[in-house]
């Protein structure tokens, strides 16, 4: 980590300080911080009005109880949390994370992050994260629904259309949207399809959400190759993870003219050097809920499972993390570099770590920060909320066309701001103060909130 300005020390400290063993929430935080230094040199106000160490303490935190049967009749317990982390913008928005690893820092960590994904976007949306230790894998769809059932029992009343919007994350999709929202339904008696994002097409849903966060990864990408006069022709890429993320931004790299030749889960790599096979890895992963290994065994001869080394040691041009926070470390920079890679663009959650994004600046590496280059989802999130409200609803082609828009926005911020306070091309130092700006202004002219 480099130093921090002297006047951001303090805040720093603070926030470590109160919240104890919270590693994901510190990283988030001083990544954010270490990147205002020439914000608080032009606007002292910032730092006097107390402004940015009250960004740093979540607005409201829930921690609660979830209790419910298996398919046994066993009763089991999770713990669920909600942090509503930052409402300047707009009502609360940020997904919801089932998952092992899911404690507060966790979810603090995503909210915080939220915030400036969210303002980056430039739509009335504040930053929240929310989710449960529970896994989801290996369950029915009974214990999931009863699961979910319990969890919305205590969440609901936290929530509204303008309150507080959740929509998925990892472990939780469609499916478990469909059941807490009915929970929802059942408790409130109300249809209030804004108070969610990411339901079916059916009941509300919008089209593009399920592709949405890689398509746009992928967007911000292709706005970087045209700021240098180039394009996805001929490029090849690495992705890691092959969720959902992983899944559409192999989609729209294949479409733009680039090709990924490895894609990753937790048992390993594929590496395809024919490109992978999109469709092929649609069936093994959504249909059968399948494994890498499976697609592997499927493709025959030209794909290779790789089970003991990291997907980052594949050459390619482009690197998109797209599996889950911490994935990329300094070791496998250094890998990408040699290789020849020369941008990184998060899919995921802060899949970076410090040292990464450190050796990405030092080797020239184009480094753009999930904060922007993930921000498709939620942008698309709130398209799905604006066709709620005026009970809507719009084409593929048209919600497409609007995601794209939003991403070159977000890519044409974030360049501009990095030059305007004397980083040009540092497009963390971008995202990070063009988002912070729009958050603490809107702060400051609502007073002491």
């Amino acid at each position: 980590m480099t130093e921090l300005h002297r006047e951001l020390h303090d805040i720093y400290d603070e926030v470590a300080r109160r919240n104890p063993g919270e590693v994901e929430f510190h990283q988030a935080v001083y990544e954010v911080l270490n990147s205002l230094g020439p914000v608080v040199e032009k606007h002292p106000d910032y730092v006097d009005t107390a402004v940015i160490r009250r960004l740093c303490e979540p607005e409201r935190q829930i921690i609660f109880r979830v209790p419910w049967f298996d398919d046994s009749g066993t009763v089991q317990i999770n713990r669920g949390f909600r942090v509503e982390f930052n409402s300047a913008l707009g009502p609360f928005k940020g997904g919801l994370r089932f998952h092992p690893s899911v404690y507060l820092g966790i979810v603090k960590f995503l909210g915080f992050e939220q915030i400036f994904k969210n303002s980056l976007t430039g739509l009335p949306i504040g930053g929240a994260k929310g989710g449960s230790d529970f896994d989801p894998k290996g369950r029915s769809d009974g214990e999931i629904m009863r699961f979910c059932q319990s969890f919305m029992t205590e969440l609901y009343r936290h929530l509204g259309e303008y309150t507080d919007v959740p929509a998925g994350d990892i472990g939780v999709g469609m499916r478990e949207i469909g059941y807490l929202f009915g929970q929802y339904k059942r408790i409130t008696n109300r249809y209030e399809s804004g108070v969610f994002t990411g339901k079916g097409l059916t009941w509300g849903g919008s089209q593009v959400r399920t592709e949405a966060t890689g398509y746009g990864t992928v967007f911000f990408v292709d706005e970087i190759l045209r700021a240098e006069g180039q394009s996805f022709d001929g490029k090849k890429v690495v992705v890691s993870g092959s969720g959902n993320v992983a899944i559409y931004a192999i989609e729209k790299v294949h479409a733009l003219g680039g090709s990924v030749v490895a894609c990753s889960d937790s048992s390993g790599y594929v590496y395809d050097e024919k490109g992978i096979d999109l469709e092929l890895l649609k069936e093994v992963k959504e249909s059968r809920r399948g494994r890498i290994a499976d697609y592997v065994e499927a493709r025959r001869g030209t794909a290779h499972l790789v089970t003991s080394r990291s997907v980052w040691e594949v050459a390619c041009d482009i690197a998109l993390p797209c599996a889950t926070q911490n994935e990329l470390g300094g070791d496998d920079a250094d890998m990408l570099i040699d290789s020849g890679c020369r941008i990184v663009a998060e899919g995921a959650n802060m899949p970076c770590t410090p040292e990464a994004v450190k050796r990405f600046d030092a080797a020239g590496v184009t480094f753009a920060p999930g904060k922007a280059a993930n921000a498709g989802g939620v942008a698309t999130s709130a398209l799905e909320m604006q066709q709620n409200a005026s009970r809507d609803s719009w084409t593929f082609e048209d919600t497409e066309a609007r995601l794209a828009e939003i991403m070159r926005r977000i890519h044409d911020r974030c360049l501009s701001t990095a030059e305007e306070y004397g980083q040009p091309g540092n497009y963390a130092a971008g995202a990070n103060i063009a988002g912070f700006i729009r958050v603490a202004d809107a702060m400051l002219a609502l007073g002491l909130v």
